[in-house]
This record gives C-alpha cells, sequence and structure tokens, in this order.
C-alpha cells in the first residue's frame, strides 16, 4: 500500500483545541514561576483585553496572544459545562 492509497483525515477543531489547551498551561506555568496566581492574571487578560496581566517569562506573553480571547472564552464555558470536545 502505498502513500497515495491512504486517507488522510483534516481536523482543524480539534488541533486548535488542543493548541489551545497547550498554550494556556504553558502560560499558567510561567505566571506561577513568576509568583503570581495564574488563574486571577489569566482571568484579567481575557476580561480587559490588556496583555501585561501575562507574564513575559519563557514568552508567556506572546504565546497568549495566539489564542482569540473569545475562542479561549468558549472553550472554557465547553469545558466547565463538560461539552469539551
Amino acid at each position: 500500500m502505498s502513500m497515495m492509497d491512504e486517507t488522510l483525515s483534516f481536523k482543524v477543531e480539534k488541533d486548535k483545541s488542543i493548541k489551545a489547551r497547550e498554550i494556556l498551561k504553558e502560560v499558567y506555568n510561567a505566571l506561577q514561576e513568576k509568583g503570581y496566581n495564574p488563574i486571577n492574571q489569566i482571568v484579567g487578560y481575557i476580561l480587559s483585553g490588556d496583555p501585561t496581566y501575562i507574564t513575559s517569562h519563557k514568552n508567556a506573553r506572546n504565546l497568549i496572544r495566539q489564542i482569540e480571547r473569545d475562542e479561549l472564552l468558549e472553550r472554557m464555558v465547553k469545558n466547565y459545562i463538560g461539552l469539551d470536545e
């Protein structure tokens, strides 16, 4: 069987969800390492849009900007009510 006979699956939504989760974990860890309360800082960022709530340690500020805030909030709500895909 050659590579040309295989069917590839295109999963943008799932891949985006995994990437968002990984980014959020990295940001959380960077905030924690710097001595901040990660939850408070991330909530502050989501509510205000001000990236200075996120430390630049370990490139966390640039990482979190890769996720749209509304997308991040939507995923959190889905996860909270058990609709996480």
